[in-house]
């Protein structure tokens, strides 16, 4: 097995990419079907203009639709594919700049998810670990990450790169006012 990296989303692994969204995998803990669905119809009009999607900064994108159908402004963002040599998932960084303060409907600053066949292998663990650096350069002192209490999985590799646990917290209603758990990561 090769090295866990982080590349930019680019054509070289958009076949990856695809296989995954049509294998059932989603690069979004909520509204997973959608976000495929979306996914593989943007590919399919424009697959250039869908990968330079991923990479906005600017906060120049569309508004984001969230899962209850609402509308919010877009935030800087943007997706780093994980890679061992294929495709093993994202993971995904969105900030506001001068702040680290996030709108309420924004469940934290990074978020990731790895195909089913890579899980276990310590990609996301890794995947987080790479992301930390260019949040710093950011100019953040700290993230937040929320996961399900269930998900014990992603609450290691939280811990594995420092997260200390803040509490419970209810989600937004368009995130269907569950329990989250939310961690800090100093940087």
């Amino acid at each position: 097995m090769n090295a866990t990296t982080l590349i930019r989303p680019g054509r070289e692994a958009l076949a990856g990419y695809v296989a995954a969204l049509r294998g059932g995998w989603s690069p979004a803990n909520v509204a997973g079907d959608a976000v495929v669905r979306a996914h593989l119809a943007a590919i399919e009009r424009d697959a250039d203009a869908f990968l330079g999607s991923l990479h906005d900064p600017e906060a120049r994108g569309a508004p984001i639709t969230l899962p209850d159908g609402s509308s919010v402004p877009r935030l800087p963002a943007y997706t780093r594919w994980i890679w061992d040599g294929e495709f093993c998932g994202a993971i995904h960084l969105r900030w506001q700049d001068g702040t680290e303060a996030l709108p309420l409907h924004v469940l934290g600053h990074i978020g990731y998810a790895v195909v089913l066949g890579k899980r276990g292998r310590g990609h996301a663990t890794r995947a987080l670990a790479l992301m930390l650096p260019e949040a710093r350069a950011l100019g953040l002192r700290h993230v937040e990450l929320t996961t399900d209490p269930e998900n014990v999985a992603s609450q290691r590799v939280i811990t594995a790169n420092g997260g200390v646990l803040l509490g419970c917290f209810r989600k937004e209603a368009a995130y269907g006012d569950a329990e989250g758990l939310r961690f800090r990561i100093m940087l």
